[in-house]
């Protein structure tokens, strides 16, 4: 499937930018039968992509709770305390490793983003500014800080050199760790026609029996998985040393086998991807054009980065929409990629009372409808777009 040349999704533009042109990349996918990956075909430097990253976890309380009951969970049932240690590559502003700190166990976080490694130190989570690799775990490692448990919360498909990144998760972890990684399943990408998770930053779309495949020739075995809500739709496995005594549980054999009856391993399970993919564009361009010529204004909620998909695959900009109302004050005032919508805080919804608001951050639909219930009392209404579009 082809998106086209499409804008980075995370590169937000300021004023200075609205008059030049936006470098743009195609945006293809592919799948690999060899390794069961679905994976797009162009990769983009990834300093272009991270040195300064527009996304801070903190601003979801979603994704707070949902990394504070993790860790909650993974201390109660590990045994981890002042002895142990907890790493996290690719560990943004600190939003989970801050937990374990706050109980007492030494953590140490892993991320090139500049602004939000500066975030992070303010939460007390020592952070190294880099990209992790094999080279950065064996002088970690080295150093004798080898992880009781290592998180890699979407992040694998996000690095070019995959192997090279589970090898050195293999390398820092003790023993007796466990890695703890998730990332979006892509059974729930394909069955709810979630095309907007597809974009640069976005290399590969994994599901068990791909992370099965990845895991095993690098020196790990899963032990456990289980499937998860957040983003859409995750996997969230659970895998140790390759010499370690633990024992798979019954879940991972059962999913391997389920997806194997569906034929995720194969390329025919992704052949309708597109032509359902092009259904749900006119759906949505249906619904959204219908609103605008019954004299409704129409904004949208969450510039996220697959908001900068959704609306440039599907053609929503300026025509359609007023704003783009978010909650972090690090995108408010700057302007979408490609259809250059300008983004604002929320409170601008109550301000303009649009008649109806697509969300783009659908992922996050419970958190945002809660936080912004005054504005639905008012009248107001959202758009979820995935995987039909539906007023609420």
């Amino acid at each position: 499937m082809s998106f086209g040349e499409m804008p980075l999704a995370n590169a937000l533009l300021g004023e200075a930018d609205l008059d030049r042109p936006e470098p743009r990349f195609p945006l293809e996918l592919v799948f690999c039968e060899s390794c069961a990956l679905l994976q797009i075909t162009e990769s983009v430097d990834p300093e272009a992509l991270f040195g300064e990253y527009a996304y801070f976890s903190s601003y979801s309380t979603t994704m707070l709770a949902h990394a504070a009951a993790l860790v909650e969970r993974l201390i109660r049932d590990r045994g981890l305390d002042g002895d142990s240690f907890a790493i996290e590559i690719a560990s943004n502003d600190g939003y989970l490793l801050q937990h374990y700190v706050q109980a007492g166990v030494p953590a140490l976080g892993i991320d090139p983003a500049r602004n939000v490694v500066g975030t992070a130190a303010e939460r007390g989570v020592e952070t190294i500014c880099a990209f992790f690799d094999e080279k950065l775990a064996g002088e970690v490692a080295a150093g004798g800080r080898l992880a009781s448990v290592l998180h890699a919360n979407n992040v694998l498909a996000h690095v070019p050199d995959v192997n090279g990144v589970v090898v050195g998760i293999a390398t820092v972890l003790a023993p007796d760790g466990v890695a703890v990684v998730e990332t979006p399943y892509v059974r729930d990408l394909v069955e709810r026609t979630e095309f907007d998770t597809v974009y640069h930053e976005h290399l590969f779309y994994y599901s068990l029996t791909a992370l099965d495949l990845l895991f095993a020739r690098n020196g790990l075995r899963i032990v456990d998985v289980e499937r998860i809500d957040i983003h859409g739709g995750s996997l969230r496995v659970f895998a140790v040393g390759a010499d370690s005594a633990e024992e798979p549980r019954p879940a991972v054999r059962e999913l391997l086998d389920e997806e194997e009856r569906l034929g995720i391993p194969e390329a025919s399970y992704f052949e309708d991807f597109a032509a359902r993919v092009e259904a749900l564009r006119g759906e949505l361009l249906e619904v959204l054009h219908g609103l605008k010529s019954q004299g409704h204004r129409v904004a949208a909620y969450g510039a996220a980065a697959k908001g900068a998909t959704l609306l440039n695959a599907v053609g929503i900009g300026t025509d359609v929409l007023d704003f783009v109302a978010d909650r972090s004050e690090h995108k408010q005032g700057l302007y979408m990629p490609g259809v250059r919508l300008p983004i604002v805080a929320p409170e601008r919804l109550l301000e303009a009372m649009p008649d109806d608001v697509l969300l783009l951050a659908w992922n996050f639909a419970d958190e945002i409808l809660e936080q912004h219930d005054d504005y639905r009392r008012r009248g107001g209404r959202f758009i979820l777009p995935i995987p039909r579009p539906r007023l609420v």
